[in-house]
């Protein structure tokens, strides 16, 4: 999570959006940046509505606006299954090592979600509280011309577009028909909220 109190914006960093490169990139122009520990880095909408919010509005007397990134759900699956391909993950009930795209898929379809399979949703991280509280401009990650230049208006300066960081290794990301569907149809809010971002 990034904080630009003068510019009244908050950068929540949705994971395995390349958050971790603006992150280093922008760290030089933040007033506030949580690295650490995940929870807080990667603070959804919910956990920002409890704790962040009410401290900026409180202490600060400001209103924060909200951004965020979103990749595709299929490409994000993807990046989720290759990072538990590392080597490091070897051995724990999380890695995907000996398990396939689609059996990742399929699994993280299921109700009950095997440990290698359990990473979240996009869409219940940027969801919207009852309060009010949610994303003010929401960016495609595929998109990464768009967001540069929000920002680079939003904080009045010139920044370079960040290189690739925290990538993972590569691996088949091969999806079948039939389990594409079910991932459609069991996570349609995904593919709802992913739609409806403009371009």
């Amino acid at each position: 999570m990034l904080v630009f109190h003068d510019e009244k914006l908050v950068f929540l960093s949705v994971p395995k959006t390349g958050t971790t490169a603006w992150q280093q990139a922008l760290a030089p122009f933040a007033d506030i940046v949580v690295s650490d520990p995940p929870e807080l880095k990667h603070a959804p909408v919910y956990r920002y509505n409890r704790w962040f919010r009410p401290m900026f509005e409180k202490v600060c007397g400001v209103q924060m606006q909200v951004m965020a990134v979103m990749r595709e759900p299929v490409s994000w699956l993807g990046s989720w299954y290759r990072y538990r391909q590392r080597p490091f993950m070897a051995g724990r009930p999380n890695s995907t090592a000996g398990v396939s795209f689609d059996d990742f898929v399929d699994g993280y379809t299921r109700g009950q979600r095997p440990p290698y399979a359990e990473v979240g949703s996009q869409a219940k991280f940027l969801e919207r509280q009852p309060n009010g509280t949610g994303v003010d401009f929401l960016f495609r990650y595929e998109d990464q011309a768009r967001v540069q230049a929000f920002l680079q208006d939003r904080l009045g300066r010139e920044l370079d577009l960040p290189g690739v960081v925290n990538a993972s290794p590569k691996a088949p990301l091969d999806l079948s028909g039939a389990v594409r569907a079910k991932l459609e149809r069991k996570c349609a809010a995904e593919f709802e909220l992913y739609a409806s971002i403009g371009s």
